[in-house]
Formats: structure tokens, sequence, C-alpha cells
């Protein structure tokens, strides 16, 4: 393995200087490096023997360097493509962060906004990567990276490339140790997939989102625990259990978009990306009743008790003043100004109330539930009080 390393080293020459190797699993070797010339870090994915094998390193390369034209804040772009001995290897920003495969085995379940919030950026960048022909065919957490507070999707066209360049390999005469196989992971892959058609387009990344959304929410993928031949067949002939079921709190809009993004027939998923997004929205802030419009305010803009307080004090100035005013030039009774003064500090504790009510609920809705053996949420006193009384 360290002559492997060496090889790619001497491939890369002075423009790169290796580093650490990151887990890259059994699909490839994946390494840290320095841009020498630029002064920053990438990653550099070098291919398996395996992976690699009868593949068109030519046609791979081409490949690539259609999806390195994608250029969009949830995408990590792909820099450059090249070979080591015959082993395709690519270079990417090394993107500061980790795995959302990491943070589903330390958290479990997300909570409601932030699952939300992942995939709603997961779908921004299948839209555009859609809208330019490039099908990523393989999402999954561990190609979901979170960096700076937002998801990024890695790994945008590599499949496609591999595909492209095995059936040229084996125009080409090359042995193809792989002919016949989808590319892909099983726990992900859309029916279409798993039945070798090749007419698979944009479709099956919307299914492929569908399982990583049903992933955040519940704790696990659709049909998990599955022995592998058990799960595909069960991708392509089984309905997976409703995501209410295992996670009542999730609004209904969004547990309905989730389950059509799992049809097992393309033309009743979503047919875009974009309409994703756009039911996302509804989902979260329609009035028809998806989450109530008080509690998608909550999730979209927080008000702090100080910008109240700040506003309460300066109004208990100015009214009074206003009715002094008023007293004095238009003649209105004497007892308007007392009156003001009175009706304002009666709003002081309105204020703290719906502050407290805001704060409990914001809460309740940004953290994962404790769920009974039923399967209902556990809510204390004061937090059952707050959700009655919110809007």
């Amino acid at each position: 393995m360290t002559e492997l390393r060496d090889r790619l080293q001497a491939t890369l020459g002075s423009a790169y200087t290796l580093g650490d190797e990151l887990g890259g699993g059994g699909m490839s070797r994946v390494f840290v490096a320095e841009d020498n010339a630029l002064g920053r870090k990438v990653v550099v994915k070098l291919l398996s023997p395996e992976l690699a094998a009868g593949i068109s390193v030519d046609r791979f390369k081409r490949e690539i360097q259609m999806a390195a034209r994608l250029q969009q804040a949830n995408i990590v772009p792909v820099l450059a493509a090249g070979e080591s001995d015959g082993l395709p290897y690519y270079t990417m920003p090394f993107a500061e962060g980790r795995s959302l495969r990491d943070k589903l085995h330390e958290t479990g379940p997300l909570p409601l906004r932030d699952a939300i919030n992942v995939i709603r950026d997961m779908s921004r960048a299948l839209a555009y990567a859609h809208k330019h022909n490039i099908v990523h065919r393989d999402i999954k957490p561990e190609n979901v990276l979170l960096s700076e507070g937002a998801a990024v999707v890695t790994d945008f066209g590599i499949a496609k490339a591999l595909s492209a360049s095995r059936e040229e390999g084996r125009v080409s005469g090359g042995t193809l140790t792989q002919a016949g196989t989808s590319l892909g992971t099983p726990a992900y892959m859309a029916p279409e997939q798993i039945a070798g058609d090749p007419t698979v387009d944009h479709r099956a990344d919307i299914y492929a989102l569908g399982c990583v959304s049903y992933e955040l929410l519940a704790g696990h993928p659709p049909f998990h625990g599955q022995a592998p031949q058990r799960l595909l067949a069960a991708h392509l002939t089984e309905k997976p259990v409703s995501l209410g079921e295992l996670r009542p709190d999730t609004p209904p809009g969004l547990t309905a978009l989730i389950m059509r993004c799992l049809e097992k027939d393309p033309t009743l998923r979503p047919q875009s990306a974009t309409e994703v997004l756009e039911a996302l929205e509804g989902a979260i802030s329609s009035g028809s009743g998806e989450l109530a419009p008080g509690e998608a305010m909550l999730l979209h803009r927080r008000i702090t008790l100080a910008r109240a307080l700040s506003t309460y004090a300066a109004a208990a100035v100015l009214v009074p003043i206003v009715a002094k005013a008023a007293v004095i030039a238009i003649g209105l009774p004497s007892w308007v100004f007392p009156g003001s003064i009175v009706v304002m500090a009666l709003g002081l504790p309105v204020i703290l109330a719906t502050h407290f009510v805001q704060h409990r609920t914001r809460r309740i809705l940004l953290t994962t539930p404790t769920l009974t053996p039923g399967g209902s949420a556990v809510h204390s006193t004061m937090n059952t009080l707050a959700m009655k009384a919110s809007p």
C-alpha cells in the first residue's frame, strides 16, 4: 500500500504533496494533499484496482471534465483528473467538516429543522446538477458533507464516469470484471438502477434523496437491517413503513413528500429536484397545515427578547408623550395620560409571556423528541402548555 502511495506522489510530482490518508473504503484511496501552487488543501481520490478494472481512462477523464463544470454552493466541485499506473484519480477541494454519515452515527435522527436544512441543500445541489445534465447515481450520507453550517454533495459525475468508461473499455476489448452490475449503494438505489435499466435518469437521484431524507428523520434508511439480496428485492417490490409512524412529529406534508420520492415508478415521484424544493417549502410554511404558520416562523426567524424589550421601552416613552400632548393640544380628557401609562405597563407581562411561549415552542421544534413505546412524543407540562399557547 505504501508503494501505491509513492507511485501516486510520483505521478502528482511537485504540484501536490500528499498528506494524511482518509477513510475511503474499498472503492478508493483518499488522501489530503497540499496544492503547492495555490497553498490550499485538496482531496485526492485514487480508484481501487478492482473498481478501475476494464475502464477506459481517457473516457473517465473526459466525463470528469464535464462534471468539473458544476459550480454551485452545495456541490463540491471536481478540480482535475488523471491516472497513476493505470488507476484513475481525481482531485476536489478539501471541505472542513464531517460527513453526514458521521453525524448520523453520533446523534441518530436529526432535529426537524436540521433535517429540513440538509434536505433543502441536497435538493439545491441536485437541481443545479440535473439542469446541467449531470446525474449523481450514488446519493448517500457518505457523499454529503456538513461544512460551515451547510450540506454539500460530493462525487458528482463519478458514477457516470465509471459507467461510461467501462462501456468504452468493454467495446475496445478490455476485460470488464463488473459488467452487468449497477453502480450505486444498495440501501439508496432506485428500483430502475437495481434492475439495470439503461434509461436511468435524474429521477434515480430523487429516489436516493428520499432514502437519505427518510434516514435523517427515522434514524435508518427504508428496509433497514435486511440482507443485501433481500434489501434489493425490497426496493423493487415492497412499500416502506410510513415515515409518520416512525417519526410522529414530522409534518404530514414533509412525510408525504419523502414517501413520494420513494415511489417505485419514476413517473410517480417528483419529476425534478426543483419540484422537491417547491414542495418542501410548501410543507414547512403553507397555512394548509403541514406546519402551523407560527411554527414555520419560529423555524425561519427568531425574535430575541432584547429586541422586543427595546421596542417596548421606546413605545413606553413615546405613547405617554403623545397622550400628554393630545390632552394639551386638542383637549382630550385628563385621564388619557395616566391611562396610557397603565396600558403600556400591562404590555410588559404580555411580552414576557409571548417570549416564553416562543422560546419553549422553538426548542420543542428543533430537538429530537423522546418517544414512548407507542410512538407518541413525550413533553413536559410546561412544554405542553407552551405548545397549546403557540399560534
